[in-house]
């Protein structure tokens, strides 16, 4: 670990934080947030794409006067190294979370997931479910499934998907209007969600992330993914809450009725009008619950 990571001066209006910087066992700087005290015992927010650390801003915020907070931002997202040699798959980011866990000395993780988070968090919760307390879910996925929006789908496509992507900026820049639904970012927020993606160079892990998704068995994650999902089953014992946004375009209520099968003794809580970042969306009804849910004594 090194000091702080540096940041533009107008983000700390939504952003008040100042980032560390782990380097990865392939050598990758990965930039993370480390709030709220020493101790090792934290919770971990894991984000997907195309967000990075930005979007648990509210919720460290919340909690960090009562618990540590560990927020990375995966390599290629957020304020962290964007090489363009680096193996941007699943396995190597559930690899990077568990040496950041190892470097911090954390043994005791409660575990908040989003979108691509999800996999990643669960990857790693099972590889060491000893450690693993507290669980909330929101919108996300560690198991597969063939359904896709027609609109990703396209950014897929070889050649087509990095122009669109990387090229016209055609998945980070509509997310911002796209995954809300009750409410509008304001101009500041959507410009601290898209700062990280402002060039081709910056948008590589966006671009990648799409690749990783595997819809087939012949994908290059897809055994990855299926270990994952194997690994769900130890985690029914764990208290859980799940915050889903009913107005999501992607992990739609095909993906929470999983969820009610994998982990049915999880306190489910639907938004029906709140999109993709619900805890964006629906700020007023997620962050109180999941602070109070998250900052319990030890369990």
């Amino acid at each position: 670990m090194t000091g702080s990571h540096p940041l533009p001066d107008w983000i700390a209006r939504e952003y008040p934080f100042a980032p560390r910087t782990f380097v990865t066992p392939a050598g990758a700087r990965m930039s993370y947030l480390d709030e709220g005290g020493a101790g090792t015992e934290a919770v971990l927010m894991l984000h997907g794409n195309p967000t990075w650390s930005y979007y648990y801003r509210h919720l460290v915020r919340a909690l960090a006067p009562t618990i540590r907070c560990v927020v990375p931002d995966h390599i290629g997202m957020g304020a962290s190294e964007k090489p363009p040699g680096y193996a941007y798959t699943l396995a190597t980011r559930i690899a990077d979370v568990e040496a950041l866990v190892a470097a911090l000395g954390l043994t005791r993780v409660h575990l908040v997931v989003h979108d691509w988070g999800g996999a990643i968090g669960f990857g790693f919760a099972a590889r060491h479910p000893e450690r693993i307390g507290r669980i909330v879910i929101l919108n996300t996925a560690a198991f597969a499934s063939d359904r896709i929006p027609a609109r990703i789908a396209m950014c897929k496509v070889a050649g087509l998907g990095p122009l669109l992507v990387r090229g016209l900026n055609g998945f980070a820049g509509p997310a911002v209007s796209m995954a809300m639904h009750r409410r509008v970012l304001s101009a500041d927020e959507k410009r601290g969600y898209l700062w990280p993606y402002r060039s081709w160079a910056d948008r590589v892990a966006v671009s990648a992330f799409v690749q990783d998704i595997p819809l087939r068995p012949s994908h290059p994650s897809w055994n990855t993914l299926a270990s994952v999902e194997r690994g769900l089953g130890q985690f029914r014992d764990r208290p859980t809450q799940i915050w889903w946004g009913g107005r999501d375009f992607c992990f739609n209520d095909h993906f929470l009725a999983r969820w009610r099968e994998l982990l049915p003794h999880a306190q489910v809580n639907r938004i029906a009008d709140a999109g993709h970042y619900v805890l964006d969306d629906a700020r007023e009804d997620v962050i109180p619950p999941v602070t109070a849910f998250l900052a319990r004594s030890r369990a």
